[in-house]
């Protein structure tokens, strides 16, 4: 089993010592994501004269947007990718049929 990794990230103006078994650089990059979603969301009118627990909550819920819009758009990325490889297969099995004829015609 791999060794559990710690790293110090900042967050809002915190450090957290974040543990998990990805690599550090990985703990940090998503460490960075969430405080730049905290800073984009501390740009926004008014934000910041909420109550830290509705700070949270909108966090929390845009990061769930951009996680949902992420599976969305793998998931049509997926759907592309499996009409493509039909159509590939679909020109391969044409160009085989085509070859054949071609033989049959010339011999």
């Amino acid at each position: 089993m791999a060794d559990k990794n710690y790293t110090d990230v900042t967050i809002a103006g915190k450090i957290y010592t974040l543990g998990g078994y990805e690599d550090e650089e990985y703990l940090q990059r998503i460490a960075t994501y969430v405080n730049s979603k905290q800073n984009d969301l501390k740009k926004t009118m008014g934000f910041l004269r909420l109550p830290a627990d509705y700070q949270n909550v909108l966090t929390q819920l845009n990061l769930a947007d951009d996680y949902f819009n992420a599976r969305k758009k793998a998931a049509m990325l997926e759907a592309k990718v499996e009409m493509l490889e039909k159509e590939v297969y679909n020109l391969k099995h044409e160009l085989v049929t085509n070859q054949m004829k071609y033989e049959k015609n010339h011999d």
